[in-house]
C-alpha cells in the first residue's frame, strides 16, 4: 500500500491517501500560535492499517516544524499524544474554553 499525507485549506487539514484514494484526515484550527487538532477520520474502508497514527504523526511532526504548539481535542490525537508522551508531551498545550470556542464545524 502507498500512502501519503499532504496538507489542505478550506478547511485546514492534513488528509491522508492510500494507493491514490482519499483514506482519511486530521482537521485543525490556527490560534495564537497554537494549532487544535480537533476531528480525525478515516473511512471505514481504509480501517486497520495504521493510517490514523500516519495522518496524526505527521501532522503533529508539520505543526512542531512551523513553530506551534499542538492542543489535542480529538480523542484519537490526544490518545496518541499521550502514548507518545516522550516524543510529544514537551509541545501539547491543553485547550482553554476559549480556544474551543474558535472551533469550526466539524467536517
Amino acid at each position: 500500500m502507498e500512502t501519503s499525507v499532504s496538507r489542505e485549506t478550506g478547511p485546514d487539514r492534513f488528509v491522508v491517501a492510500a494507493d491514490g484514494a482519499a483514506a482519511g484526515f486530521a482537521q485543525f484550527h490556527d490560534v495564537d500560535g497554537r494549532r487544535i487538532f480537533f476531528h480525525t477520520v478515516v473511512r471505514p474502508e481504509f480501517a486497520g492499517r495504521g493510517l490514523a497514527s500516519l495522518v496524526i504523526s505527521r501532522a503533529l511532526t508539520a505543526t512542531r516544524e512551523e513553530g506551534l504548539r499542538i492542543v489535542a481535542v480529538c480523542p484519537l490525537v490526544k490518545q496518541y499524544v499521550e502514548r507518545h508522551a516522550d516524543e510529544w508531551g514537551s509541545s501539547v498545550d491543553r485547550a482553554t474554553p476559549a480556544m474551543l470556542q474558535a472551533l469550526p464545524p466539524k467536517l
